[in-house]
C-alpha cells in the first residue's frame, strides 16, 4: 500500500510545509494536482528539477493519482519555464494528463490560488484542498513518492543557493548538512559575514548561524550582505515593529487591497490587524480575528505597504493571540472572488525590484555534486505533527537510509533517516548527529 511506504520513507511535503504524504495517499478525491508553480523570489530548485527529473515526478504523480482513485490529474506550471514546461509535456505518456499554465506572479504557488487556478475550487475558509475533491502535492514531493515506491527514504534534499554566492546552483544535499557546507558547494558567499534566507525571502526564516542544518522542507538558500535592506527590516525585533506600526499606520488598507486571499474572496484584512497594536487587550482581541485567515505570505508587509511596516507580523501575533485565547474565526459571508483579483496579480519582476534583489536573479543550474560530508545532524521534527523518537544510540553504526527517528504508530509525522553513512555521535530530543 502506497501510504504504508510513504510513511516507512519519511515522505513530506518538499514545499515548505511538510505535511506527512502518507495522509494524502489515502484520502479519495477527484483531482490530482501537481505544484510546479514554485514562486518565491530567486528560488528556482522546482524548475531545475522537472527540467532534470520529468519522468520520475510524473511516475510519482501518476503514483499518487492511481492511489487516491482521481478522475483528473492536473500540473500547474508556470507557462515562462518553457524548458520544465516541454520536459514535462515530452514525458508524460498518459493521455489524462492536464497541463494548468499559470502566470509568473506571486503567490502563484499558494495552495488555495492553485487549486482555485486549475479547478475553478474556492477551498472553505481555514480548509483543505480535499474538501474541493483534491489533493495537492509538490513536484519534488511527487518524486520523492517515486522514489519511496522503489524503497528509497528521503535522505537527500534538492535546493537551489543564489543571491551573494560565487556559483548560483542547484543540486542534492544530504539531510542535516549545515548551511555553511550547502554555500561551499556553491563556490562560497562572496560576502564575508553574509545572512541567509532559508526558503526564501518572502516566507522563508531570516539565518546568521551558518550551522544550522538543512531538513526535508528546505527550499534554497539566498545569500545577502547583512547590510541589505531586507535583511535590516527582517532583523527589527518585534517590540520595534509594533512601535513603527502603531505610529505610523495611516490605514490606507493597501496591505489588504494586495492580499491574494482577501482577492480570493477569504476575509483577510491586514489594515484592520494593524489597529490593534494602538488599542486596548479587548479591542485588539476584535482586529485580530481579521487576521485568522492570513497565509503569511508576506506581499503585504514586502510590497503593498507605503510605509515599510508590517502587517504580515501583525496577523502572525494576531493568529498566536487567538489561538492562545481559544478563539477560532469563522468566516460568515460566502467566499467570492474580488472583481480586482486579475489587475491586483503582482508580477515577480516588480516585487523583486521593490525588494532591492534585481541583481542577484540568476539562473541556478543543475549540478550533479553529491557528495559525503564528515557530519550531519538529522532533526527529529523536520514535519507537521510529533517529532519522531530515536531509534539509535551513541556509538551504533548506520548505514544511509537507516531509520534514526520513528514516529509512534498512530501519531501524525514522519520518520527521519541516516543521509551518510557512519557513526552515531550524540543523540537528544532533538536530534541525531552522526559523524562518518
Amino acid at each position: 500500500m502506497l501510504a504504508e511506504k510513504l510513511r516507512e520513507h519519511g515522505v513530506v511535503g518538499a514545499g515548505g510545509a511538510g505535511f506527512p504524504t502518507y495522509v494524502k495517499a489515502q484520502a479519495r478525491v477527484e483531482c490530482m494536482i501537481a505544484n510546479g508553480a514554485e514562486c518565491e523570489p530567486l528560488i528556482h530548485k522546482d524548475v531545475e528539477l522537472m527540467q532534470t527529473f520529468p519522468e520520475e515526478i510524473l511516475a510519482g504523480l501518476q503514483r499518487m493519482a492511481r492511489a487516491v482513485e482521481a478522475r483528473r490529474v492536473i500540473f500547474a506550471i508556470k507557462e515562462k519555464n518553457t524548458r520544465a514546461l516541454e520536459a514535462i509535456r515530452s514525458h508524460a505518456r498518459d493521455g489524462n494528463l492536464e497541463i494548468v499554465l499559470l502566470g509568473d506572479f506571486y503567490p502563484s504557488g499558494d495552495e488555495y490560488e492553485v487549486v482555485y487556478l486549475a479547478t475553478g475550487r474556492l477551498i472553505p475558509p481555514a480548509g483543505l484542498p480535499l474538501q474541493v475533491g483534491c489533493v495537492v502535492n509538490n513536484v519534488e514531493t511527487l518524486y520523492n513518492v517515486h522514489r519511496a515506491e522503489q524503497g528509497h527514504p528521503v535522505t537527500d534534499k534538492f535546493l537551489s543557493v543564489s543571491g551573494a554566492v560565487r556559483r548560483p546552483s542547484a543540486f542534492w544535499a544530504p539531510v542535516g548538512v549545515s548551511l555553511r557546507e550547502v554555500i561551499e558547494q556553491a563556490g562560497g558567499a562572496t560576502e564575508p559575514d553574509p545572512a541567509v534566507f532559508v526558503s526564501g525571502i518572502m516566507m522563508g526564516q531570516l539565518c546568521f548561524d551558518l550551522e544550522e542544518v538543512v531538513t526535508k522542507t528546505t527550499a534554497g538558500l539566498i545569500v545577502l550582505p547583512r547590510r541589505h535592506p531586507l535583511v535590516v527590516r527582517k532583523s527589527l525585533p518585534v517590540e520595534a515593529q509594533n512601535r513603527i506600526g502603531k505610529s505610523a499606520c495611516d490605514q490606507c488598507s493597501y496591505c489588504t487591497e494586495f492580499c491574494p486571499r482577501y482577492l480570493l474572496g477569504y476575509e483577510v484584512m491586514p489594515h484592520k490587524v494593524m489597529r490593534s497594536l494602538g488599542f486596548t487587550a479587548s479591542g485588539s482581541r476584535f482586529w485580530n480575528q481579521w487576521g485568522a485567515l492570513c497565509c503569511a505570505c508576506g506581499l503585504c508587509t514586502l510590497y503593498a505597504c507605503p510605509e515599510d511596516l508590517f502587517p504580515k507580523e501583525a496577523c502572525d501575533q494576531a493568529k498566536a493571540d487567538l489561538r492562545a485565547a481559544g478563539i477560532r474565526f469563522q468566516q460568515q459571508a460566502p467566499v467570492r472572488v474580488h472583481p480586482m483579483k486579475e489587475a491586483r496579480r503582482v508580477p515577480q519582476t516588480l516585487l523583486r525590484r521593490r525588494l532591492q534583489v534585481e541583481a542577484y536573479e540568476s539562473e541556478t543550474p543543475y549540478r550533479d555534486v553529491r557528495w559525503q560530508p564528515e557530519r550531519v545532524r538529522i532533526l527529529l521534527s523536520q514535519h507537521a505533527g510529533k517529532p519522531a523518537i530515536p531509534t539509535v544510540r551513541v556509538g551504533e553504526a548506520v548505514d544511509r537510509g537507516t531509520v534514526v527517528g520513528r514516529v509512534p504508530e498512530g501519531e501524525l509525522g514522519a520518520n527521519v533517516h541516516a543521509s551518510i553513512r557512519g557513526r552515531v555521535t550524540e543523540v537528544t530530543e532533538s536530534y541525531v548527529e552522526i559523524r562518518a
